[in-house]
């Protein structure tokens, strides 16, 4: 496999809608009409319970998992893998096969970066812990912990390729929720 072609399968990797899937299994209908719309485990969850929750968590973040393990099969570099992750998660927030109306990309990316370096899990954790105990919001707290990702894989790989396209890919994260974020921001 070339890195043209790992580029590729990882944005239509990323186009596979989990929760979408999963509500046309189930109940015949479109996620995209029901709740906020967006067909990611946050939706889902306020919508079908817990269980649909995890499936549709465990099955976006398969994904990113995914991406990274193909990456490591083929033997390419640690920035090809995160550049491929990055497109993965572009596919899941901008899915062709759906009109380009995904997900926010964060199972996806949880997925992939805690496949990628099993240790940021502890970042996320400890990050989300500390910013939960001052904002009391999931969402601000959980992108705020992504940052610190770019700066730890950095240092632990000793690598400023690394940094920037982790810092680009947290940015597309942010960006994704950028209605959100502003909602929050002035209370509503």
């Amino acid at each position: 496999m070339n890195f043209l072609s790992y580029l590729i399968t990882s944005y239509f990797i990323g186009n596979i809608l989990t929760a979408h899937l999963l509500i046309k299994l189930l109940r015949k209908e479109n996620i995209i009409n029901q709740g906020s719309g967006n067909p990611g485990a946050r939706n889902i969850g306020r919508l079908y319970g817990k269980k649909a929750f995890i499936i549709t968590f465990l099955g976006d973040a398969l994904k990113g998992c995914l991406v990274v393990l193909i990456g490591r099969y083929f033997l390419f570099s640690e920035f090809e893998i995160l550049a491929c992750l990055t497109v993965a998660v572009i596919g899941h927030i901008k899915p062709i096969f759906y009109r380009l109306k995904g997900g926010k990309g964060i199972s996806t990316f949880i997925g992939g970066i805690i496949t990628f370096e099993p240790l940021l899990a502890l970042v996320i954790i400890i990050g989300f812990l500390l910013f939960y105990s001052l904002s009391k919001s999931f969402t601000i707290s959980g992108l705020a912990a992504f940052c610190f990702i770019p700066f730890a894989v950095s240092y632990l790989y000793h690598s400023t390729e690394l940094l920037w396209v982790l810092v680009v890919l947290i940015v597309i994260l942010i960006f994704a929720h950028s209605d959100n974020l502003l909602k929050k921001i002035n209370h509503t």
